[in-house]
């Protein structure tokens, strides 16, 4: 059996003899953002990145004094939107500062055509965007109660960025990726120096099964330890839009949901 689908049995077992999950989903702000189900966002605006003074993150913090790990958040191909925002809403009610960045210098799509341009703007001075991510760290270092830690996590566009930000940065202590960009060159690898997290979908039509297994391949080869797991039945996109398929959806992104909190206790 492909080792990555024994992962994928062991994780579901384990899940099958824990409380049901979505018996309290409605109480779950990551459930009630990712299903489309939040409110307006309650967080704020802030100017962070010298290198692109167009560029507003926003930020969400928990309540209490702290201090408090922290997460980035890298957006989809479409920009910082709303979905982002509660989405770093329900990481803050978690007890994360949440800083979700703006790698498009404030600009968002509505369409393919916008959508892939800004990409390959983004993706045309990948120096800029690591640094980017380093000012929004280092922007939260400097004006909130953060305990030092934090990690990247990154869908789509976003996940391929988080891959990219753990090779090219030391600036973070985990690496969580949903359905981004992958490589298989386990040199590359070598760079890389906390755990990573990783979500797929095995119906996925940019990200097909074996770029996932040759990318775990490489991490193993490199010794990057992983927490891998791809989702039978499921589309590119399932987590962070539940809606797209409830039916289809709900389930393994409440399991995945599980996996990431996990994931974020053991490397923060």
């Amino acid at each position: 059996m492909n080792p990555i689908r024994l992962t994928s049995v062991l994780l579901l077992l384990a899940f099958a003899v824990q409380p049901a999950f979505s018996q309290d989903a409605e109480s779950d702000a990551m459930l009630r953002a990712i299903t489309g189900n939040a409110g307006e966002p309650a967080g704020r605006d802030v100017s962070y990145f010298e290198g692109e003074p167009a560029a507003t993150g926003y930020l969400a913090m928990p309540e209490g004094d702290g201090p408090f790990p922290a997460v980035i958040l890298i957006h989809e191909w479409n920009g910082l939107v709303e979905r982002i925002k509660q989405t770093a809403d329900a990481f803050a009610e978690q007890g994360y500062i949440a800083f979700a960045a703006d790698l498009y210098g404030g600009k968002t799509g509505s369409s393919r055509e916008e959508n892939i341009a800004l990409v390959q703007a983004a993706r045309a001075d990948e120096a800029k965007i690591i640094a980017n991510l380093d000012a929004a760290v280092d922007w939260i270092e400097a004006n909130t109660p953060a305990t030092g830690r934090a990690a990247a996590i990154g869908w789509c566009f976003g996940g391929g960025i988080a891959l990219s930000y753990a090779l090219g940065s030391d600036n973070h202590e985990g690496t969580a990726i949903f359905y981004g960009s992958l490589i298989d060159d386990p040199e590359q690898m070598q760079h890389i120096h906390h755990e990573v997290y990783g979500t797929f979908a095995e119906n996925d039509r940019g990200i097909p099964v074996e770029e996932v297994n040759a990318f775990v391949d490489a991490m193993r080869e490199a010794g990057v330890e992983n927490d891998v797991h791809i989702y039978d039945d499921v589309q590119h996109g399932f987590w962070l839009h539940v809606d797209r398929d409830p039916e289809t959806n709900r389930e393994p992104a409440e399991q995945a949901w599980e996996r990431l909190k996990a994931y974020l206790g053991r490397v923060l």
